[in-house]
Order: structure tokens, then sequence, then C-alpha cells
């Protein structure tokens, strides 16, 4: 077996990103400002060294300085309108051909799942219909460190009880995906549509658009 276990990126890795967008649209259109101030937020809390013990009250002070506004009242927005509001498009968002037998076939083979996400992922997973099969779920956030910081990689890593070299992370981004992965000593595989061009840089170990390829790959 090559990989002792297998760990996933949500978003844009087990649905197409595509879906979520287009239910999306009002939002943007409507809740423009806070959008924005929350991605300059994010930005900036890459860009950052240190760990943030409470990662979204450190986002919600950043997004209050930009929108001038109390940093109460943009946690209390943001956690309704994007962490809550989003996760609700999940239950008509249909994941990616082949996820399920994908997932299905890697367990029965012994294959430990874990899931790493920017974003809460449990309430997703489960409107996707795909909460029954991981030994460990991990959300960045709560960290204290977005991707692509190895930090959550390598306690995904350890809730998986999986030396990082032993797993394959499978995400769609290659800046934070598969670099974030890579520093922390993982094996990467990249899910792009078939009419994206190959990273140039540090390239992922294997690249695919269909799940197919992706049991073949690990499992011969």
């Amino acid at each position: 077996m090559k990989f002792s276990a297998i760990a996933f990126d949500l978003d844009g890795t087990l649905y197409p990103d595509l879906e979520l967008f287009v239910r999306l649209i009002p939002f943007v259109l409507r809740e423009n400002r806070l959008l924005r101030a929350m991605g300059r937020a994010r930005k900036q809390l890459r860009a950052g060294s240190g760990i943030e013990e409470d990662f979204y009250k450190v986002q919600a002070g950043i997004m209050a300085d930009i929108l001038k506004k109390p940093t109460d009242l943009i946690r209390e927005k943001t956690e309704k309108l994007i962490y809550r509001g989003w996760e609700i498009h999940f239950k008509k968002i249909k994941p990616f051909p082949y996820i399920k037998e994908t997932l299905e076939l890697f367990n029965k083979n012994g294959i430990k799942l874990g899931l790493l996400s920017d974003f809460p992922p449990e309430t997703k997973i489960g409107y996707l219909g795909l909460e029954n099969y991981w030994k460990a779920l991990v959300c960045s956030e709560l960290c204290g460190k977005l991707k692509p910081d190895p930090l959550s990689f390598l306690e995904l890593a350890k809730a998986l009880d999986s030396r990082p070299e032993e797993i394959l992370y499978v995400g769609n981004n290659y800046s934070y995906d598969v670099i974030g992965a890579q520093r922390a000593g993982m094996k990467t595989a990249l899910i792009r549509n078939a009419w994206k061009r190959k990273p140039k840089e540090s390239a992922p170990d294997f690249i695919f658009h269909d799940y197919r390829q992706l049991q073949k790959y690990v499992l011969g």
C-alpha cells in the first residue's frame, strides 16, 4: 500500500466549487464589503507568523478595523451570514462523480481517511452525504493558522495517527493545499479541470480530474 492515510480538502475538492459560487452570487452582490473585508483579514492572517488562540476574535477584529464597525457586531454578522449562512447551500450541492465510491473503496482497503478545511467541515459534509467515512476532521481555523502553514496539516497527521510521509493529501488549490501539505512532509494530489495548465513550480505528486484516476493511483 502506497499510503496509510489519505486526506482531503473540502471546498472545490469534494464538490465542484462553481456550484457554490453560482448560489452565492446574490450574497456577493449584497454583502460585498463584508466579504472583501474577510478576504483581506484572512490574507493578513496567512502572512502573519503567530498562532492565533482565538482565531475568530482576531479575524473579526481585523475586519472591524477595515469596516469601521464594532468587533462584536462583525463577528456576529460573519458567523450568521458566512459561516452558518453558506452551509445551507450544501443541501442542494452534489459531490463530484465517483467520490463516494472512492471513499468507500479506500475504507474497504484499510486506508484511514481525513479531512482538513480552512472552514468548519462537519455540517457541510453532512449535507453532502459524506459524513460516515472519516477517521479525522480538522479545521485549520481551530488550529490557529490557515493553510498553507503546515501546522494544521501536522495536526491532521496526528489525528490520523500516521506519519506525514505516509499521507496523501488531495486538494484543488495549488498555493494552499499542495504547498501546505508538502511543507508538512506529505505527498500531494491535485484535482483540476482538464483545461487548466499544470503548475510550473513544486509540482504535486499526482494530478487528476476524475476520482477513478485517483483510485487507480492509490490502489494500483
